[in-house]
């Protein structure tokens, strides 16, 4: 065993280790492209022909990449992809890094890790290393990698080495990406985790903290989302009753942050999108009920931003009505489509709710984002239109997603009617009359 994990680890620190990357979404490209940047020979796994495609072509496809790394990383031969998993073979670690959406009754859906592993499995060879960086449920490491490798015949911690280390990606931030977050790493023995920190330590400049077990990093990752969707929650509960009260939400929070302890910013917004923390939680959730543990606190905020789509549907409906219109047959200009500002990211996006509560409603709904040309939502296809040409015709135009891009200045003074759901007018200075806030 002792042979085996000196081996990787020599491998690893002299750089002659070569690395795999199953999923080359969000989180697994960027990692990919930040293992080849290292040093290291780098094969990406993924099922889709496409994206293998546009890598082997040097094409980027994920904002938080860098367009000139990727061709240069492809041209010099340090990454390359593939939809053949029998690869595997040839690589010395495997970073699983597929999606673990929820089903339609929000239990976790973990059919792309199970898949993954499986076909990792084939090809498993002695002295491997295997992370799962998708974000799921605590014990699936143990209870759900460890019996799949398993079955190849080798031992978890004496023939291989297994470990969980959760993504962190924020996409769009513009001071943390994978190079420089911190990284949470707990394997299934002491010898998993240290080869899994050597990785790590080797391709990021951050700190790299261990922990005792696969299922603390799980659990470390779902607390880190719940406490922002918790957060949030109140954030928009607070906003809710603001609204009734005629009180500027965006100005109590303003207030209430000057306080240097002991407070921390959330901000409300028309629902909560992204891959994490509208999903996160509900993994959680769902695994207290193995222990007869009823999570009340995340579902009650799981709720309460659900809400939150129709409620600025709600608003809409009344900021016509005082206007003499209905919301049946308005046109309802959204702007926005991403879940999030200044990305391209349309996971859980709160916008798609805001479109399903507008089409209930009858609205007549067109969009822009400068990041999203078009899109297509329970079949329909949308695509972007310029806003400047159809502002003035729009019966009211919802701020949805506040890119920096935007000028707010002309939105404002051109709207019929301006409903800003993310505060994104507040630097505005002229006819701030016309601005109507969540």
């Amino acid at each position: 065993m002792s042979s085996l994990r000196e081996e990787l680890i020599l491998k690893l620190n002299n750089k002659t280790a070569k690395l795999g990357v199953v999923g080359l979404g969000y989180v697994g490209l960027p990692l990919a492209v930040e293992k080849a940047k290292a040093g290291y020979e780098v094969i990406g796994f993924d099922v889709q022909d496409k994206k293998v495609e546009l890598v082997n072509e040097g094409h980027n496809y994920i904002g938080d990449v860098v367009n000139c790394d990727l061709e240069r990383l492809v041209k010099d031969g340090k990454l390359r992809a593939t939809t053949d998993f029998s690869f595997v073979k040839d690589v010395d670690t495997v970073c699983i890094c597929v999606p673990t959406p929820l089903d339609l009754y929000k239990q976790p859906d973990i059919s792309y890790v199970v898949n993954s592993t499986k076909s990792v499995s084939k090809y498993l060879h002695k002295g491997m290393l295997i992370i799962l960086e998708s974000t799921t449920y605590p014990g699936t490491t143990e209870e759900v990698l460890r019996p799949i490798l398993e079955e190849s015949g080798l031992k978890c911690g004496k023939d291989f080495f297994l470990a969980f280390s959760p993504e962190r990606v924020d996409p769009g931030n513009k001071q943390f990406k994978t190079k420089n977050t911190p990284k949470v790493v707990g394997g299934c023995t002491p010898e998993c985790t240290e080869v899994a920190a050597t990785l790590y330590r080797n391709v990021l400049e951050s700190e790299v903290y261990t922990v005792s077990s696969p299922a603390v990093a799980e659990m470390e990752k779902i607390l880190e989302n719940t406490f922002r969707n918790i957060n949030i929650g109140l954030a928009n509960e607070m906003a809710i009753l603001c609204k009734r009260m005629g009180i500027d939400i965006w100005e109590v929070i303003d207030a209430a942050k000057t306080k240097p302890y002991g407070f921390m910013a959330f901000y409300p917004g028309p629902g909560l999108g992204g891959h994490c923390i509208p999903l996160d939680p509900f993994y959680l959730a769902w695994k207290a009920r193995e222990y007869d543990y009823h999570t009340r606190l995340i579902e009650i905020s799981g709720e309460i931003n659900d809400y939150m789509p129709e409620f600025v549907v709600e608003n809409s409906m009344k900021l016509l009505n005082e206007q003499k219109k209905a919301l049946n047959g308005a046109k309802v200009l959204l702007l926005g489509a991403a879940y999030k500002n200044d990305i391209d990211d349309m996971r859980e996006s709160p916008v798609l709710k805001v479109i399903d509560n507008l089409k209930k409603n009858g609205a007549d709904i067109i969009y822009n984002d400068p990041h999203i040309p078009e899109f297509t939502h329970r079949g329909v296809l949308y695509k972007s239109v310029n806003w400047e040409e159809e502002i003035d015709k729009a019966d009211i135009v919802i701020i949805t997603t506040n890119h920096s891009c935007y000028d707010y200045e002309t939105i404002v003074a051109k709207a019929n009617i301006l409903y800003d759901t993310r505060n994104a007018t507040k630097d505005v200075k002229n006819n701030r009359e016309k601005i109507h806030k969540l």
